[in-house]
């Protein structure tokens, strides 16, 4: 089982656990975020299912705030992280994979929006795996989805975290150039998803490796084969995004909700009826017109002038019921007055008697 939702931040004592090379960087960060007014930021952190989100939030705090075993990668719920530090409060917010069964995971993406509810996100770190070889239609429309659901501003927040950066590039290519192939390829496909302009600058990329067996420096500091320093470099990223040109993005009912499919667009069907009026119906109904015109026209006269002489059978019929409706009428009529003719026999007879 994983942890609860933390409702209260607590002390940052997992600080204490990195190299002091690594806590002298962070303390610099936190103080840089103080001086412009920032007093508290919110990571999301989001991605596939196994790329190492819960690893990455644990190694950005210094604790074992998630746990992550072979046999369950992932939270099966929203996770939020808060630690305070000299004045300054950290969120984090881990998340549930966001593929099931090969497609999106609506259920899982809709948990996360309504526990996001009221809650103002500052950075996004969108988790992959530094060893995907390529950009598949599954990414494509994760990228969709969560732009979709958070609006246009979800990736200007972005961060992309390439995890399992500690790997030997196959088939003896460069690791410098390896890693800008796969950070290009995923940029490209955000860029396009998402909609961006040309004008707009580039995605950030980071690298990450969660492993305890990552290389270190002299300082006890995990370096990746490029000889970076990553932590200090990623949380330095991060401050750099949430004090940027683009604003937060506050999760409200509104955003939960989407737009309104039902009324979107309802001033447009009086115009499409009339449309289909004039540019379909209208012109079908003088063609039909037409043809039964030229169709007279090419009728020959002697059938115009047969049909003239000719009473229709339902004519006929008609006639015919009238005139054996009259002569009922004057039989029941004849009878009637048979009958009356002998009323007054009888009482003739009557009165001889």
């Amino acid at each position: 089982m994983r942890a609860m939702a933390a409702t209260q931040a607590r002390e940052w004592t997992g600080l204490l656990q990195f190299p002091v090379a690594t806590q002298t960087a962070l303390h610099n960060i936190l103080g840089k975020l103080r001086q412009q007014k920032k007093e508290s930021l919110t990571v999301l952190v989001v991605g596939k299912g196994g790329v190492g989100k819960s690893s990455t939030v644990n190694s950005i705090i210094g604790e074992r705030v998630t746990v992550v075993s072979a046999f369950q990668s992932e939270t099966l719920r929203p996770l939020q992280c808060a630690r305070t530090r000299a004045g300054f409060t950290l969120n984090v917010i881990d998340t549930p994979g966001l593929i099931e069964g090969g497609c999106i995971n609506d259920q899982a993406l809709d948990i996360i929006k309504r526990f996001l509810l009221n809650k103002t996100i500052d950075v996004v770190l969108y988790v992959d795996r530094l060893d995907g070889y390529r950009v598949d239609n599954l990414d494509k429309q994760v990228i969709r989805a969560l732009a979709r659901s958070f609006g246009p501003n979800f990736w200007r927040i972005a961060i992309i975290a390439l995890t399992h950066a500690q790997l030997s590039p196959p088939d003896g290519v460069d690791y410098t150039e390896f890693v800008n192939n796969r950070s290009a390829a995923l940029r490209a496909a955000i860029r396009q998803e998402a909609g961006f302009k040309k004008s707009e600058g580039e995605i950030s990329y980071m690298l990450v490796e969660n492993s305890g067996r990552c290389n270190t420096n002299s300082e006890g500091e995990k370096v990746l084969p490029n000889g970076s320093v990553w932590l200090p470099a990623l949380v330095d990223r991060i401050a750099e995004v949430a004090t940027g040109a683009t604003p937060s993005i506050h999760v409200d009912q509104k955003l939960i909700d989407g737009p309104n499919a039902n009324g979107k667009g309802k001033w447009w069907i009086p115009l499409i009826i009339l449309a289909q009026y004039f540019l379909i119906v209208r012109p079908i109904r003088s063609a039909i017109e037409k043809d039964l015109i030229e169709e007279e026209k090419q009728r020959p006269q002697w059938q115009i002038r047969a049909e003239e002489f000719v009473r229709p059978t339902a004519s006929l019929y008609e006639d015919d019921q009238v005139d054996e409706q009259a002569i009922r009428q004057a039989l029941k009529q004849g009878a009637l007055n048979d009958q009356m003719d002998s009323f007054v026999e009888d009482d003739e007879d009557d009165d001889e008697y």
